[in-house]
């Protein structure tokens, strides 16, 4: 396993302040498909309707050739982001601040720059962060800013013993989600993820040693905000979201939600009996 005294912290740490970016139209086809995925009527989007919001996570991914993809499925390491040598790499969470929307027939412009780089010895050996902010821009104005936190880490020690955490708490407002396969194989092709944990069984179980497809935390972020729009009757103005443990294809999940300090809102989703797979916060 990969140490802490074994990772070029500071040559990692010459990305910092590298920038990518990318442009994409926000095209009809695209918001219809997205609105399938999350069971919503898809309708006939016209240019200047307001776009879902999140999504400008399908929009502007990079698109290297497959030849170019790492063994997870990922692009090879060492582009934009730094070349960590641990095998795991998850989105452990992010931040938002909404100040326009995002309109079908816009062309929109995403600025990306590596913020910081850490690294420290957690309960399961050694992890990498790596924090990527995202500017979203369209017509010349700013529509959102979003601070995401990535983690590496490396694979589970299978003599390691685990720290079981508790029972995730009952929501007073809850919807149970199944996690099919078809919902899963959609949203990693709406945001052009290649990452084999959410698709490929014999990859995710053999290798990477988990016990079914992984859901993406992107897609639990967007439900959980979907959910807080509903609940709160209009978008959450800031959002905010954590990953703490995996969750997989083999059992429903729930979605979460009890009101909050300051007229925030609470979410957090967890499988029956299970602990906080992702915990967020709506403020309005």
């Amino acid at each position: 396993m990969t140490g802490t005294s074994e990772l070029d912290i500071e040559h990692l740490r010459t990305w910092i302040g590298r920038e990518d970016i990318g442009t994409e139209a926000v095209d009809p086809a695209l918001v219809r498909r997205f609105r399938a995925t999350f069971d919503d009527e898809p309708g006939n989007p016209v240019d200047g309707e307001v776009a879902p919001r999140l999504l400008h996570w399908c929009l502007a991914q990079p698109a290297v050739p497959s030849h170019s993809l790492g063994p997870d499925g990922h692009p090879a390491r060492g582009g934009f982001l730094p070349p960590v040598p641990l095998p795991r790499r998850m989105w452990a969470g992010g931040r938002f601040a909404f100040i326009d929307e995002l309109r079908v027939g816009d062309t929109m412009r995403r600025v990306s720059r590596v913020e910081d780089l850490s690294v420290k010895e957690g309960r399961t050996g050694t992890l990498c962060f790596v924090t990527v902010k995202h500017e979203i821009e369209a017509g010349g104005r700013t529509v959102l800013t979003e601070i995401q936190d990535i983690v590496y880490r490396g694979l589970d020690a299978g003599d390691a013993p685990k720290k079981v955490p508790p029972p995730a708490a009952e929501g007073r407002h809850r919807r149970e989600i199944v996690p099919s396969a078809p919902l899963l194989f959609r949203y990693s092709a709406l945001t052009f993820n290649g990452h084999r944990i959410h698709y490929d069984y014999p990859y995710v179980t053999k290798v990477e040693g988990y016990p079914g497809l992984v859901v993406h935390g992107p897609l639990q972020a967007t439900q959980l905000y979907r959910y807080a729009t509903e609940l709160g009757g209009r978008p959450p103005a800031r959002f905010s979201f954590r990953g703490l443990s995996p969750l997989f294809d083999t059992a429903p999940y729930v979605l979460h939600a009890d009101d909050g300090p300051n007229g925030t809102l609470e979410l957090w989703t967890a499988t029956a009996g299970g602990p906080v797979a992702m915990s967020a916060e709506a403020q309005w």
